[in-house]
């Protein structure tokens, strides 16, 4: 038998129609659904006109969310030489080259990001067990796996993002959290949909957005009109 909603969930629920909403709109009814005893997080859930089987169909980037995630991120770098120095400079919070590379293989894993000089990506290599599963496996295409470590370390601090369809072809990505004022919300789901749009694969045919849903770690899954993306990424033009 299934188990029945709460009553604070049922309430929530209750709020939402069977309409598609502007974001400001959702995000308002989000914060008035609220009743968990701490601050959620804050999705984004996109339904895409791609088949992620097919590689030539697959859609993956980064974008760095304006207002940030409103959390602390703990970035490791392993690089050598001068880039070591570097990446303490910028902020990094865990630095250094096969010491690290060992300590991770022993099972350390106290870190939200890793960033990789590409001189480093044969011990790196070794990683691929634990980072992977963890999504934090260094790649060029993410910029992880690159030369100029401050850059990167300065815009993991700021909110990057990383996002990627999964086999139902849907992105699911954090934009932030509850307590976020509904503007910065708002531009930080405006600046994920850009990028999804941006990541549009030649492949795909037919709708590409089909379905934008907001949502946060309690809250009701509200549904978000797709003509949104397109402001989008007019705002972002």
């Amino acid at each position: 038998m299934a188990r029945r909603a709460g009553k604070n969930i049922r309430k929530a629920r209750q709020m939402v129609g069977p309409q598609v909403y502007r974001l400001a709109d959702a995000v308002e009814i989000l914060k008035k659904a609220h009743f968990a005893k701490f601050d959620e997080t804050v999705e984004l859930a996109v339904n895409l006109g791609v088949d992620p089987k097919h590689s030539d169909q697959m859609v993956r980037g980064t974008v760095v969310l304006p207002a940030g995630l409103g959390k602390l991120v703990r970035v490791l770098v392993i690089a050598g030489g001068e880039k070591i120095r570097e990446a303490q400079e910028a902020g990094a919070d865990f630095v250094g080259g096969e010491d690290l590379v060992q300590k991770i293989q022993e099972g350390w894993t106290d870190f939200d990001a890793v960033i990789a000089t590409p001189d480093m990506m044969k011990s790196v290599g070794r990683l691929g067990k634990v980072l992977g599963p963890r999504g934090l496996m260094p790649n060029p295409k993410t910029g992880t796996v690159t030369f100029d470590v401050a850059r990167a370390v300065q815009e993991m601090k700021a909110g990057k993002v990383e996002f990627r369809v999964e086999k139902a072809g849907i992105v699911h990505a954090p934009i932030g959290k509850l307590s976020f004022d509904a503007t910065k919300l708002v531009a930080n789901a405006q600046a994920l949909l850009a990028a999804i749009v941006k990541a549009k694969p030649a492949a795909a045919k037919g709708k590409y957005i089909k379905k934008i849903t907001l949502s946060s770690t309690m809250g009701p899954g509200i549904p978000i009109d797709p003509v949104e993306a397109e402001a989008a990424v007019a705002a972002a033009a």
